[in-house]
């Protein structure tokens, strides 16, 4: 049966073969028969689309009564078919055209996701290319196994085919699909630009929240989107007219914007008003935003000395961070940071470094180092005090204190002194297969160096 389909010369001949024939067809011959239509439907010329003196266009031969017949000869019988039968139908039906709401599409959508934890990784990319609409994207996206899976395959190939259907996408799709980008840290240009012009196109009627999560693989991706030029100034005016409707998605998207050396003059005015702030201080959500508020301040001293408008009260100021980062913390037994910490006992001494330092403004360092000018490594006891960095734990929050005062206290003794940075990047310290710094990894590092730290990469 599979040589007598293969061979067909017209559709006809392949839904005779399929429907006149029903005891000699198997599950594995279904797909084959689509497919072959597909390819007969794409071969034919005008004028030649005809069998029996009836048309047999694509839209035609959906009303077919020996089509007809082959879709639910598939519908009744798929709940018997085995995996790969299931995903080839799939695949065929889309490649054939078949409406995503005609009853063979759907019927193969829901055996597909019920079977979606039983698939393998050429399946999974089969079903997710096939079912591109809101209802079956949003099924995969929020499926948890499939989250907690990196599926590379299927982003390539979603990176060739969604730009073409990401208008009929709901914001809510493609805030599941930047989630899931972000999370597997996979940096594709096609698949980021394309989430940056859904937000060029329709960022004005979209909440601040749904936004933060459309922006944010940019970041985590160190990606400057190639619409930039176009999208952050749009970014610029809707903050301006929804900065307080959701003061915490407003800070996320100010965090994203710096993380990219981006830095919006007339927003932050708007977050460092007396307004948002007392705004903020009554809110579930204070502290949180205080950290962000603060690092955004910090930041502001550092990398846009132009800006002349209001900061953040040092009454408010606090850490961004008190300790370690949770992923780092989470991932310490697939750390080197084990093996350097040994090294450095070995070669210098356990008191000649500290580890796991937070340095202002909420930043944790690896390992902290002094080295003198002829290179070598000072015990911590020789180290003036007024040269050291303000430790986290002293009674005075450090992010009280200048970062421009951090920067001269630095500085001020350079030419004897150089604090020295060990930095330990670990896999999920870059972009997935990539040696690009995730965002908020590569801003710590500008800003450490603008402190006056030198940093030595690991």
């Amino acid at each position: 049966m599979k040589r007598l389909i293969e061979r067909s010369r017209s559709v006809g001949e392949v839904l005779r073969w399929v429907t006149q024939n029903p005891s000699k067809v198997s599950a594995s011959h279904y797909p084959i028969a689509l497919h072959k239509l597909g390819q007969l439907l794409q071969q034919q010329q005008p004028g030649q689309a005809t069998v029996n003196g009836e048309n047999r266009g694509p839209g035609q031969m959906l009303e077919q009564p020996e089509f007809q017949t082959l879709c639910q000869a598939i519908i009744s019988g798929c709940s018997k078919f085995d995996n790969f039968s299931i995903v080839n139908c799939l695949y065929a039906a889309a490649a054939l055209g078949l409406p995503g709401e005609s009853p063979l599409v759907r019927v193969l959508e829901d055996e597909s996701r019920s079977r979606l934890g039983r698939f393998n990784q050429k399946d999974v990319s089969m079903v997710f290319s096939s079912e591109a609409n809101n209802k079956a994207l949003e099924a995969i996206f929020s499926s948890q196994l499939f989250y907690e899976n990196r599926q590379e395959r299927f982003i390539r190939s979603m990176a060739e085919w969604l730009p073409r259907k990401a208008e009929n996408l709901t914001p809510y799709t493609m805030a599941l699909i930047a989630k899931y980008v972000a999370r597997h840290r996979l940096r594709e240009p096609r698949l980021l630009d394309t989430i940056a012009n859904f937000l060029l196109k329709r960022g004005e009627q979209l909440d601040s929240k749904v936004i933060q999560k459309l922006v944010f693989p940019f970041s985590r991706m160190n990606y400057r989107p190639s619409n930039h030029s176009e999208l952050f100034p749009k970014l610029e005016a809707i903050l301006e007219q929804k900065a307080g409707s959701s003061p915490l998605a407003t800070v996320n998207i100010l965090m994203s914007m710096f993380q990219l050396s981006h830095f919006p003059q007339t927003v932050l005015h708007q977050v460092f008003s007396p307004a948002f702030i007392t705004n903020v201080m009554s809110s579930p959500y204070a502290l949180i935003v205080r950290r962000y508020l603060s690092l955004l301040d910090a930041a502001v001293e550092l990398e846009f000395r132009d800006y002349s408008g209001p900061r953040l009260d040092p009454r408010y100021r606090v850490l961004m961070f008190e300790h370690a980062l949770t992923a780092d913390e989470a991932n310490r037994k697939y750390s080197y940071k084990g093996l350097v910490a040994e090294a450095l006992r070995q070669l210098v001494g356990e008191e000649c470094y500290r580890q796991d330092e937070v340095l202002p403004p909420g930043y944790c360092t690896d390992f902290l180092l002094w080295i003198n000018r002829s290179g070598t490594v000072l015990p911590l006891s020789r180290v003036p005090a007024a040269s050291k960095a303000p430790s986290a734990h002293t009674t005075t929050s450090p992010a009280a204190i200048s970062l421009r005062s951090s920067v001269l206290a630095l500085t001020s003794d350079l030419q004897d002194f150089a604090p020295v940075v060990l930095s330990v990047n670990d896999k999920w310290h870059y972009c997935q297969n990539s040696d690009i710094l995730v965002g908020s990894r590569a801003m710590r590092d500008r800003h450490l160096r603008l402190l006056g730290y030198c940093l030595v990469q690991v």
